[in-house]
């Protein structure tokens, strides 16, 4: 059985969908206001994964993967850039596409747009104002945490340090992992200058970041799902405001189990702008890397632990990979003698045990690392046993393997 390690719970449990045979699930997408890097990417692959590997296990999968196009960031870009907030968006959605392909991400056909969710936004705003739980002040709306009353539970927040005077803050985000401790905007009013106005049903103004993933997951899964993935700097107020505003006006629980992918660092130090050390899938495959290597690199490791980005390190991924795939390719060509009887029975044991060996792995919290290990032991082991393999053997194993491409996307 699938085990998942739910960030929710801080353990691994044995994952059962709400619906039998059936998961939804809400990955975090990205923000359009810059380009993905390559520590975005790691966690798009790691949810890839995931996503293949539900199917591989028999599972329908329902995925909304989101673009965040309408928020503080965008506009600020756009005013240091001298060009329409639509027009980078465009840009890097597309950029964002081109790079998914690379990797071998599978992507759902419809991928959810803030821009375009800006009505159900206002709709979850004016049933929240109903409740009692936001308010307005000034042109914007505010929604109040202590109302919730299990507000902070996924990072289990300490309320006790909360203030008793109100304290607002009204921008989207927040540099660092510190927490605000005080009413979030929910509903930015217009105001002279804005380059992104909606004129809705509470007035002229733009919907905040933090109303957005509830907008996009209930208009396309509704206010319940399985899965709920990202980034580790998600459990930092984005996932608990989520689950404040979806659970508040529900009733009901948002998500079974939260799944929260580690950084990518470089040369053991974090990814900044400032540092001028961010990296982009381009210029790694500018550099002679293969896409494969690439998507090899960042899901081989475990999702859960932080990953190290330096030359050796790819130029060792590389080389592993190349050699696996050598492998493969060595004892799938067929034209091998005809084994007797007990080799045959060998080999075929080998071969059967792939799979098991895969999904032992894969079943304790996706690991990828551990799964390639085992079959690169199995492989070895039949190239030692046998050599070459006989036609059918070599079909089979062929076959076996390419199921487990399914999900891995490297081995062929």
């Amino acid at each position: 059985m699938l085990k998942l390690y739910n960030s929710m719970s801080r353990a691994e449990e044995a994952f059962r969908p709400r619906i039998k045979g059936r998961v939804k699930i809400f990955t975090c997408g990205p923000s359009t206001y810059r380009r993905p890097h390559v520590g975005n990417y790691r966690t798009f692959l790691y949810e890839d994964i995931l996503v293949r590997y539900l199917g591989f296990s028999g599972f329908e999968v329902q995925r909304v993967i989101n673009f965040t196009d309408v928020e503080d960031k965008m506009l600020e870009e756009a005013v240091l850039e001298g060009r329409r907030p639509q027009d980078i968006a465009a840009e890097v959605e597309k950029q964002f596409l081109r790079e998914a392909r690379l990797l071998g991400i599978r992507l759902p056909r419809t991928i959810a747009k803030a821009s375009a969710s800006v009505p159900q936004a206002v709709k979850l705003i004016q049933l929240l104002l109903r409740k009692g739980l936001a308010y307005w002040h000034d042109r914007d709306v505010f929604f109040q945490p202590l109302k919730f009353k299990e507000f902070g539970k996924l990072y289990r927040l300490n309320l006790s340090r909360w203030p008793k005077k109100t304290v607002r803050f009204r921008k989207d985000t927040y540099n660092g992992q510190r927490w605000n401790l005080g009413d979030f905007v929910l509903w930015h009013g217009k105001r002279k200058g804005d380059l992104s106005v909606w004129h809705t049903a509470i007035g002229q103004g733009r919907p905040s970041w933090n109303i957005q993933d509830p907008a996009m997951i209930t208009e396309h899964l509704g206010f319940q799902v399985d899965i709920n993935c990202g980034g580790i700097d998600n459990i930092f107020r984005h996932h608990d405001y989520n689950i404040a505003i979806l659970e508040s006006l529900s009733g009901k629980s948002y998500a079974n189990y939260y799944l929260h992918g580690a950084h990518l660092i470089v040369d053991g130090r974090p990814m900044s702008k400032s540092r001028g050390n961010i990296r982009y899938p381009e210029e790694l495959l500018r550099k002679g890397l293969r896409a494969h290597h690439l998507r090899f690199f960042l899901v081989c490791k475990h999702y859960r632990r932080r990953l190290n980005l330096t030359p050796d390190n790819l130029a060792k991924a590389a080389a592993r990979l190349d050699a696996l795939r050598d492998l493969v390719e060595g004892l799938t060509a067929g034209g091998g003698p005809k084994l007797a009887p007990e080799e045959a029975r060998r080999a075929d044991a080998q071969i059967a045990a792939v799979r098991d060996d895969f999904r032992r792995h894969m079943d304790a919290d996706l690991s990828v690392g551990k799964a390639v290990d085992a079959i690169q032991a199995r492989l070895k082991a039949l190239r030692r046993s046998p050599g070459r393999l006989p036609a059918g053997l070599a079909r089979r194993l062929r076959t076996e393997l390419a199921a487990l491409d399914e999900v891995l996307g490297f081995l062929l």
